[in-house]
């Protein structure tokens, strides 16, 4: 999506450790008329799959998963990284490790929120090694539900998640894909995708 690459190039910082900074218009501060447009490139690039949920994860890609939600007019499930006392009843738990982070968490969706008669799409705003879609995956299958897809805004190709991912036989879409970055340079090579 040129769009969104043109806004990493223009608004993205390449920091050591492979790490792309993109809070000022993405996953800290949300630049909600980029989002709108995601959300339609979304809804374009999942055109004829039974979605009746929209699943992501707290806290980043809560954002984009509601603005995406709109065109798909389906709710959004965000799996929490902690038990609270705001859920009750049985829940669906998985562990997910945080590339950004370096954190493995527990993480969890109510029972309630996903059932053996939903058709997933999962929504996150980073690919790189895939945990945390694996995880969201383990859990959309533990509730018997069916995974439609997975959306992402910056995948994260010279590493192994989108692979990965793919290799199952998974339809996945990502937005943005770069292909290397420099954090002397501050270059960031996209994938084209035509």
């Amino acid at each position: 999506m040129q769009l969104l690459e043109d806004r990493i190039r223009r608004d993205g910082l390449v920091k050591e450790g492979n790490v792309l900074k993109v809070d000022n218009f993405l996953n800290h501060q949300m630049d909600i008329e980029l989002f709108n447009e995601m959300g339609k490139e979304f809804r374009r690039l999942f055109p004829q799959k039974e979605i009746n949920k929209i699943l992501t994860i707290e806290a980043s890609g809560i954002g984009i998963a509601c603005v995406a939600a709109q065109y798909f007019h389906v709710p959004v499930v965000f799996a929490k990284k902690s038990q609270s006392i705001n859920i009750d009843g049985s829940v669906y738990c998985t562990k997910i490790e945080s590339f950004t982070h370096k954190r493995v968490y527990d993480v969890i969706v109510s029972k309630k929120y996903i059932g053996k008669d939903d058709h997933v799409l999962i929504i996150d705003d980073f690919l790189a090694n895939g945990c945390a879609v694996n995880g969201l995956i383990e859990l959309v299958q533990s509730a018997g539900a069916t995974v439609e897809g997975v959306g992402i805004a910056i995948e994260k190709g010279f590493q192994e998640g989108g692979k990965l991912l793919r290799g199952k036989g998974l339809h996945v879409e990502s937005l943005a894909i770069v292909d290397s970055m420099d954090a002397s340079t501050g270059e960031i090579v996209f994938r084209s995708q035509n």
